[in-house]
């Protein structure tokens, strides 16, 4: 039991740690891209002034969506399997081992530790998100069109026209149009442990230690409706204005994510096959202002089959996740491989690990506009696709055998579809020791 407290000690240590560098946060820093060039007003609006203040940028639909995908896809990174090495099944309480191979990686297996028995591992994560439901990062817009604005005598003002209208009076045509090149890096470093409590259950913690890095450009273009004279500016006059601006914001976060304990249970165990029920709880420990967590707690149920014949074991890991925010869907779990032994030292582990989504997006973007006057058009505010953020992956890797004990890992988590935000590829390297 002492050996369980290590990851609990690491995690009270971090835990003590200031998340950012930074008096800013991740959020902070993506909603400061729209701001220009400084301040609390982001586009100087000529004779009509709407000053908007940070609070109400980063309540701004596209800046939620982006930043809420972003926290989402940081908080969901895979974790090591809950055994790995050799396991054991019991006749009359004699250890008998059940397994040739090291085991998969990302997925599991239905077998468990044995009672007594120790794992402790540590992995560490490295990756780049590259799109966003399959649109580039670096070329992401945005359009921000103008309020529906019906003051009081504007119909007067306006030569008797419906001010209701959207597009009444015309200044309403204006928008804004934003390039982003938006840049996300990852590190996750993990450590896990799991303990036989008895010979059918085991139990784990796992504690993952984050750095995130953000930088952005976005280049703005205010896109009058008629003019000169122009409405609204970012500079110079009416007659003669500034129509475009590039703002740039960068930031970094370290600290601890969101820790999970997990708890699995062997309900049926033969010298070939083993079926299991895993529960993984994930805490809102992370710091979800600073892309750390996700700010909700999070539960992953699932059931566990494998089985094994010869060197080759093939599994299937199938459950449902849980999500206690109301901003992301509840999703079923599938996860469908094998791991096989090609050497004495050696396991390769591929998998597809895949996650859908129940329902609607929750994660909104916001729709398209419909303009009334001077005529009807429809103006659509991002190229972002509004897709559902189903998410498949292929995973591949292999267990290198150092010792009886000790176990290398490395990985390639490598995306199969277009849905959430995705790295082109994710590489894992760690290390496991079972006593």
């Amino acid at each position: 039991m002492t050996r369980l407290l290590l990851p609990l000690c690491v995690a009270i240590l971090f835990a003590g740690l200031p998340s950012t560098t930074h008096a800013q946060r991740l959020r902070d820093r993506i909603a400061q891209l729209f701001f220009f060039p400084s301040g609390d007003v982001p586009v100087n609006q000529g004779g009509h002034p709407h000053p908007v203040t940070a609070a109400s940028i980063q309540s701004g639909s596209p800046i939620v969506f982006l930043s809420n995908a972003m926290a989402a896809s940081v908080a969901n990174v895979p974790i090591g399997a809950t055994t790995s090495g050799e396991t054991f099944r019991f006749e009359g309480g004699v250890p008998v081992s059940t397994a040739t191979s090291a085991g998969p990686i990302f997925a599991e297996r239905g077998q468990t530790l044995g009672r007594g028995r120790v794992l402790a591992g540590m992995n560490r994560s490295t990756f780049q998100f590259s799109t966003l439901r399959g649109r580039p990062l670096s070329a992401i817009d945005i359009t921000l069109v103008h309020e529906n604005d019906n003051f009081a005598g504007c119909s007067a003002a306006n030569g008797g026209q419906d001010c209701a209208k959207y597009g009444v009076p015309v200044y309403e045509n204006d928008a804004t149009r934003f390039d982003l090149d938006l840049d996300l890096a990852v590190n996750v470093t993990t450590f896990y442990t799991t303990l036989g409590v008895t010979d059918r259950i085991d139990f784990g913690v796992v504690i993952p230690i984050q750095q995130v890095s953000f930088s952005g450009t976005n280049v703005a273009q205010i896109m009058p409706f008629g003019g000169p004279p122009v409405t609204h500016i970012f500079g110079g006059t009416p007659m003669n204005p500034v129509l475009r601006a590039t703002n740039t914001s960068k930031g970094d976060a370290f600290g601890i994510g969101d820790v999970a304990a997990r708890l699995k249970v062997n309900a049926f165990n033969t010298a070939t096959t083993a079926v299991a029920l895993l529960a993984d709880a994930r805490f809102p420990t992370g710091d979800a202002q600073d892309l750390l967590g996700l700010d909700h707690f999070v539960l992953r149920s699932q059931a566990v089959i494998s089985s094994r014949f010869g060197d080759f074991s093939p599994h299937l890991n199938t459950g449902f996740l849980y999500r206690a925010g109301g901003q992301q869907n509840h999703s079923v779990l599938a996860t469908a491989g094998f791991d096989h032994l090609l050497g004495r030292k050696v396991t390769l582990a591929l998998d597809v690990v895949s996650e859908f989504q129940i329902g609607a997006n929750r994660l909104l973007l916001p729709g398209p506009v419909q303009y009334e006057a001077p005529y009807p058009r429809t103006i659509n505010p991002t190229s972002i696709p509004d897709i559902r953020d189903d998410l498949i992956n292929g995973s591949v890797g292999f267990k290198f055998n150092a010792t009886r004990n000790l176990l290398f890992v490395t990985n390639a988590l490598i995306p199969l579809n277009d849905g959430g935000m995705r790295a082109n590829y994710t590489w894992t390297f760690g290390v496991e020791y079972a006593f």
